[in-house]
């Protein structure tokens, strides 16, 4: 497996966010659950792609800067038939690996109370839940995360 850097706009990226939407919409019931600004280029400090060895991309997930040498993970996603592969733990490693060589301290994610999956898998990555911060502050189905890089 391969982690690439892309812009937000390449076509892999657009369609592995599109599945991930989708999956979260049949998750809630809602066309769009998200509390906060979805994340675009405009915002997007970096974007990762995980490529199978023969060109398939698999997964993908990107970063928001919040100041202060804090970012946020935004659009992890992994294709259901290849989680438990290591590839959502190899870009989550890009991620952090790109934070950490800019300066960036601190990483903070959001995910919500029916991803089970997420929670244990950000929990196993070393993340610690932590009061909902920004647009997801008060909202009951959000639950926000953090790690010390």
């Amino acid at each position: 497996m391969k982690i690439e850097q892309v812009a937000w706009e390449d076509p892999d990226a657009a369609v592995l966010r599109a599945r991930q939407r989708t999956e979260i919409a049949e998750i809630y019931g809602t066309p769009d659950s998200e509390p906060g600004v979805p994340p675009s280029a405009a915002d997007s400090a970096a974007f990762f792609v995980a490529y199978e060895d023969d060109g398939i991309p698999v997964g993908c997930g990107g970063l928001r800067a919040l100041g202060d040498g804090t970012g946020e993970v935004k659009r992890m996603y992994v294709v259901p038939d290849r989680r438990g592969s290591g590839a959502a733990a190899e870009i989550l490693r890009a991620l952090e690996d790109w934070a950490r060589g800019r300066g960036w301290h601190r990483l903070r994610l959001e995910t919500g109370d029916r991803q089970d999956a997420a929670v244990r898998f950000y929990t196993r990555a070393g993340y610690a839940r932590i009061p909902n911060f920004g647009a997801y502050a008060g909202v009951a189905s959000s639950w926000c995360f953090e790690r010390v890089l």
